[in-house]
């Protein structure tokens, strides 16, 4: 399983020129200092970050999109068991 930090300069590198990404990236940013959902950022646990970043990415679509976002729910599925 990636990093949090390798999936979030994927996201970047994919998304970073669309409009949309503006509010995304407020959750990708932090993403790209985290390993994994145990740790924290500040404040915010990063389980919490991955889940409004996913909430934020809804416009982004096609292979790579669903890829990306599947290997983040099934983190998020793994905690939370």
């Amino acid at each position: 399983m990636r990093s949090l930090r390798e999936i979030a300069i994927e996201i970047e590198r994919e998304c970073a020129d669309k409009q949309w990404y503006y509010y995304a990236e407020a959750y990708v940013t932090p993403m790209k200092s985290l390993e994994s959902l145990s740790e924290r950022y500040y404040e915010d646990s990063a389980e919490s970050i991955v889940m409004y970043a996913l909430a934020n990415l809804t416009s982004w679509r096609g292979d790579t999109a669903r890829r990306i976002k599947a290997e983040l729910n099934a983190m998020l599925k793994g905690v939370s068991a």
